[in-house]
């Protein structure tokens, strides 16, 4: 096994870095085996899969910006793959009830079917990733991650 970032660092750096690097790679191993999986199995990239997650959580549609902001990608990567999705009959766009000017995106009833087989081999997989976890530490870690984001969003409030 190759030493990843962290095997790198020193007594000297900062603990916050070493956690950062840390996550980092765990969440990378997790992504690129998420990724190499979706594509193996349903033909689908990641980014793909994440866009009709959004929309499958949000049945009335989401705007293209709600969905850039929720992907946290640029408009121009939502509209590509919302145009391939499409193409595919797995999304469509309808008239923003609240602005006639824009549009919504929303999963259509082959999409919603799609997306619910592809979510459930998906839930199973990232069970799978992380099955040799006591579910103690799991929780634990849960709970460490809770505060992180809470302190995260704590000083974005402060910018």
């Amino acid at each position: 096994m190759k030493p990843d970032l962290t095997a790198r660092l020193t007594g000297e750096h900062h603990q916050a870095l070493k956690l950062w690097l840390r996550m980092l790679a765990c969440t990378t191993r997790v992504e690129n085996t998420i990724r190499g999986r979706l594509r193996a199995a349903f033909g689908i990239t990641l980014p793909r899969f994440d866009l009709m997650a959004q929309l499958e959580r949000h049945p009335e549609g989401l705007r293209m910006g709600e969905l850039s902001q929720r992907m946290m990608v640029t408009g121009g990567n939502v509209t590509g793959i919302a145009d391939q999705l499409e193409r595919e009959r797995l999304v469509v766009r309808v008239p923003d009830p609240q602005d006639g000017r824009a549009f919504m995106v929303k999963l259509t009833p082959l999409g919603r079917t799609t997306f619910a087989e592809m979510a459930a081999v998906h839930e199973g997989w990232v069970a799978d990733l992380f099955r040799d976890i006591p579910a103690a530490d799991k929780a634990h870690m849960i709970a460490l991650l809770d505060t992180m984001k809470r302190h995260l969003n704590d000083n974005d409030d402060q910018d």
